[in-house]
């Protein structure tokens, strides 16, 4: 099966919004566009331009190659999606935590062994939509950037910056030095994230996710400052790892307006 990974630590981002938001990403290195009539259309409509260049002449930060259709099936896995646009990028810089932390001042959030790539696009998609600063994962129990990591995030990967670190429990102390609440999702937890949240007086959240099934791992649920749930009906045991992400950025960002 054609692999996503493009070689020479280049990866083959696909889907108009992936390659679209890549582009306009001036933190991603380029090395190939390959598109079809139709997506070079669409893409170029999209571009942010400058003054002066006239209307209908894009502005590429590298020259598209045209394609057809079927090329698509000699690079890519034949499931994927990419809508006639394939990018071949060299991955985003790992950024520090310290630096992924000022970023902005939304929540942080920490996924412990989630492994899915197209969870973690999702993931990544709520946590721009609703401004968290920051994903952190441990290096060696995450998947690496593919174009399914990519077009799951539907361009959310060139926003929010992800902090690949080695150990899980070291970057949670450093959340706290940097004066995050570390809140841990459990569905056994006695209080809800709610109210979690009320008692914080506007403190900052770091939101530790666990993996699908097993949860959080113990060392790292016993370095979070505390345990929070959803209330969800209780004929549902969970939710999906990316689900829960969602309505729990969302509680985050509704009680910081309450």
């Amino acid at each position: 099966m054609p692999e996503q990974r493009g070689g020479a630590g280049g990866v083959w981002l696909h889907g108009l919004h992936a390659v679209a938001a890549a582009l306009a990403n001036p933190a991603r290195r380029l090395k190939r566009l390959l598109v079809t009539e139709e997506a070079e259309a669409t893409l170029a409509a999209g571009l942010p331009r400058t003054e002066g260049v006239p209307k209908g002449e894009p502005i590429w930060r590298i020259a598209p190659e045209r394609a057809d259709r079927h090329r698509f099936g000699t690079f890519l896995p034949e499931d994927s999606v990419h809508q006639g646009a394939a990018l071949l990028v060299e991955p985003l810089p790992n950024l520090t935590l310290d630096r992924a932390v000022e970023n902005g001042e939304g929540p942080v959030l920490v996924l412990d062994q989630v492994t899915d790539p197209r969870n973690i696009g999702a993931i990544l998609r709520s946590a721009a939509a609703f401004g968290a600063s920051a994903l952190v994962m441990q290096d060696r129990h995450a998947p690496p950037e593919t174009g399914a990591l990519a077009r799951a995030a539907s361009g959310a990967l060139e926003i929010v910056p992800v902090v690949r670190v080695v150990n899980l429990s070291r970057a949670l102390d450093e959340l706290k030095k940097a004066g995050l609440w570390v809140v841990g999702l459990d569905g056994a937890a006695p209080v809800t994230l709610a109210q979690t949240q009320a008692g914080l007086g506007g403190r900052r959240v770091a939101l530790v996710l666990g993996a699908e099934g097993d949860g959080m791992r113990r060392l790292t649920r016993e370095n979070c400052d505390e345990l929070s749930r959803l209330p969800i009906a209780p004929e549902m045991e969970s939710l999906n790892v990316s689900a829960a992400a969602a309505v729990a950025l969302y509680e985050l960002v509704r009680g910081e307006h309450r």
